[in-house]
């Protein structure tokens, strides 16, 4: 059973940083990619990032292209997410995601889900 949990959220000012963290539990990784997705208050999940497990090959959102970067740590089982120059619109639940094989940028496509960490950005 594949277990994600998300951790590192909180409140930050704009301009400020946070890591997020997800640790994956459950079966080997390899082959898997990792999505990060987020989702404000009243609108739909949306794709941020996302890497591959087995190369760590990263892929980028174009809203957060130059301030988010998405890393791996295999001996952990952790994914993370640096995100830096945070703004208000980043403001959001934050979800780690997995699935076997390539990413996607469609929530539908991934088949574990983590509970969701809360990023607020005050202005």
């Amino acid at each position: 059973q594949v277990q994600l949990v998300e951790s590192g959220g909180g409140l930050v000012q704009a301009g400020g940083s946070l890591r997020l963290s997800c640790a994956a539990s459950g079966r080997t990784f390899s082959g898997w990619s990792m999505g990060w997705f987020r989702q404000a208050q009243g609108k739909e999940r949306e794709f941020v990032a996302a890497i591959t497990w087995s190369y760590g090959i990263t892929y980028y959102a174009d809203s957060v292209k130059g301030r988010v970067t998405v890393s791996r740590y295999n001996d952990k089982n952790t994914v993370y997410l640096q995100m830096n120059s945070l703004k208000p619109e980043d403001t959001a639940v934050y979800f780690c995601a997995a699935r076997w094989g390539r990413y996607y940028t469609v929530p539908s496509e991934y088949e574990y889900w983590g509970q969701g960490t809360q990023v607020t950005v005050s202005a």
